[in-house]
C-alpha cells in the first residue's frame, strides 16, 4: 500500500486532478449536453444483443444503471472524472495502467456503464488494446467485426458498433482479434481519422478507450495523442511505485485526470 500511496501523492502533486479516495478503490478492486434523444442509439436499426446475466455477474460487470453497492464507487468515479473532463473541455478518455493485471479493462467497462447511467449522456466503449483485446470476452460478445477492421479501411465504424440489451445509452466498439503490429496500426492516419470521427459525432457522448499497458508496449505512446485525457489504474500489491512514476513521465503530454487503486485492503467507510 505504501508504494502505491507514494506514487499517487506524486501524481497529485503535479498538474493532474486529485486521486480517487481510498474508500472508492476498495469496491472497484473487488467485486450540459444535448438531450438523450440525440444519442447514438438512433443509428442502430438492429435489436440490441442479449446479455448473459450470470457471466456479467461473474466478471463483476455492473448492471444497467449501475445500481447497488458495487455501482456506488463507479458513480463517484464517474462524477469526478466528468467534472475534470468538463474543466479541460474533453470527451475522450484513455484507461491506462503501467503493467498488466491492474484491472484497467474492468474499470473501463464499468466506468462506461456508470457514465451511460447518467441522464443526458451516452458512452462509447472502445477496445484499442489490440495486443490483447478482451472487452468482448468480459461482456460475452462474439463480434463479427472489430475496430481493427475499421482502421484497416474495410468497414465503416458504425458497422462494428454493438448495443447490449438493457444498456440503453451504452455503445461498444470491440476489437475481435490480436494485431501483431498494433502500434503501427495505431499510428496509422486512418486511426486518427476514426477517433476524430467518433469524438465529433455526438457532443454528449464520452469515449472510453481501453489501451495496452504503458510499460509493456509502445501502443500507449503511439495512441494517446489522439485522446484528451487519461485515467491511471493501479493495483495494490502488484503495481510498483517506480512504474507509476515512469508511466506518468512517459505520458507527460497527456492530462491525467486521476487514479484508481484496485484491490485496496483499506476498510470501506460504512453508512452510505
Amino acid at each position: 500500500m505504501e508504494r502505491i500511496q507514494k506514487a499517487m501523492e506524486k501524481l497529485q502533486a503535479g498538474k493532474t486532478a486529485p486521486r480517487i479516495e481510498p474508500s472508492m478503490h476498495a469496491d472497484i478492486g473487488r467485486k450540459g449536453a444535448t438531450s438523450a434523444s440525440d444519442s447514438d442509439t438512433q443509428i442502430f436499426k438492429t435489436p440490441a444483443l442479449p446479455v448473459d446475466q450470470a457471466l456479467l455477474e461473474r466478471n463483476r460487470i455492473l448492471l444497467p444503471g449501475a445500481p447497488g453497492p458495487l455501482g456506488r464507487p463507479y458513480k463517484m468515479l464517474r462524477t469526478q472524472v466528468l467534472q475534470r473532463m468538463e474543466q479541460i473541455g474533453a470527451n475522450s478518455l484513455a484507461i491506462l495502467s503501467p503493467t498488466n493485471n491492474a484491472g484497467k479493462t474492468l474499470t473501463a467497462i464499468n466506468l462506461a456503464i456508470a457514465i451511460a447511467a447518467e441522464e443526458g449522456r451516452t458512452a462509447l466503449l472502445i477496445d484499442f488494446d489490440l495486443r490483447n483485446p478482451s472487452i468482448h470476452r468480459h461482456l460475452g460478445l462474439k463480434p463479427e467485426l472489430g475496430v481493427e477492421d475499421c482502421i484497416e479501411g474495410q468497414y465503416a465504424v458504425r458497422e462494428a458498433m454493438l448495443k447490449l440489451a438493457g444498456y440503453d445509452r451504452l455503445t461498444v466498439l470491440p476489437a475481435r482479434r490480436t494485431i501483431e503490429a498494433s502500434s503501427e496500426l495505431l499510428t496509422d492516419k486512418r486511426t486518427a481519422e476514426v477517433v476524430a470521427e467518433l469524438r465529433g459525432r455526438y457532443p454528449n457522448r464520452i469515449l472510453i478507450f481501453d489501451i495496452p499497458p504503458v510499460l509493456q508496449a509502445d501502443d500507449a505512446l503511439a495512441f494517446t495523442h489522439n485522446v484528451q485525457a487519461g485515467l491511471m489504474v493501479v493495483r495494490e500489491g502488484l503495481t510498483r511505485r517506480e512504474d507509476v512514476q515512469r508511466s506518468i513521465e512517459m505520458l507527460r503530454d497527456l492530462t491525467i485526470v486521476g487514479t484508481v487503486l484496485n484491490a485496496s485492503r483499506d476498510p470501506q467507510a460504512g453508512g452510505y
